[in-house]
């Protein structure tokens, strides 16, 4: 199992730096979470994780491999799939054809049909609605077809980017169980999120970005109860 190393990243755009030495690890079968508001800099982390935003100074290490200088591509073909902000379905394709697009690397038909199957195991909803156009879904069923493409690629790692923006409590809940059932299989996640609440009830470890910065770690039971945590996100 691999594991995901991101050491003394500064990075930013033009001339100014958004992350400042940042430093987290990404543990092979855990949820590692990273809680911030918006600003904080949680997509440039993304960003420069796949690729996108290339580090100024610092690492990125998946295993021994170091991932600046890679294409995106290929740092997907290298095991790490993105769940992106906002779901991003295409709207006028069918549930099935939104989730085959998460297998576009993969040319065995047979692994295919298998993960297909996997997600449908997971989100018995969609198949149901297999051939339902996405965009006519509702804001968590799309959330599904989602998380669901991201899954058809088969990932080593799942970066899922704030899963709970937009979506009524109920789905949000249902959301998080889902990860956590994806989890048990072994799945290793990195939970991009505000809400701390639900991140840290799944999380086994968490980081807190603000400003730019990593101000605060710990197992999710210690920024449970870390003052700061608690006075920033739970009022």
């Amino acid at each position: 199992m691999t594991t995901l190393r991101v050491e003394s990243l500064t990075t930013g755009y033009d001339k100014v730096n958004v992350l400042h030495d940042v430093s987290i690890k990404v543990e092979p079968g855990q949820i590692t979470c990273i809680l911030g508001s918006n600003g904080a800099g949680k997509s440039t982390l993304i960003r420069s994780i796949l690729g996108l935003t290339p580090p100024r100074q610092g690492r990125i290490l998946w295993g021994d491999r170091d991932l600046a200088g890679d294409k995106t591509h290929k740092i997907i073909a290298s095991g790490i799939t993105c769940i992106p902000e906002g779901r991003k379905v295409f709207p006028r394709m069918t549930v099935t054809e939104n989730l085959a697009l998460g297998a576009f690397l993969d040319t065995n038909p047979s692994r295919i049909r298998d993960n297909l199957e996997r997600v449908y195991e997971t989100f018995p909803r969609l198949k149901e609605r297999a051939n339902q156009l996405a965009g006519t879904m509702s804001g968590g069923e799309q959330a599904m077809v989602s998380i669901g493409r991201g899954m058809m690629a088969n990932p080593k790692l799942l970066i899922i980017d704030e899963p709970s923006l937009g979506l009524s409590p109920l789905y949000v809940k249902e959301n998080f169980n889902v990860i956590k059932r994806i989890n048990a299989t072994g799945l290793t996640v990195l939970l991009i999120e505000q809400n701390a609440r639900q991140t840290l009830a799944i999380a086994h470890y968490g980081y807190v970005l603000s400003q730019g910065r990593i101000t605060a770690q710990g197992s999710a039971e210690e920024l449970s109860n870390n003052d700061e945590v608690r006075s920033a996100y739970f009022g």
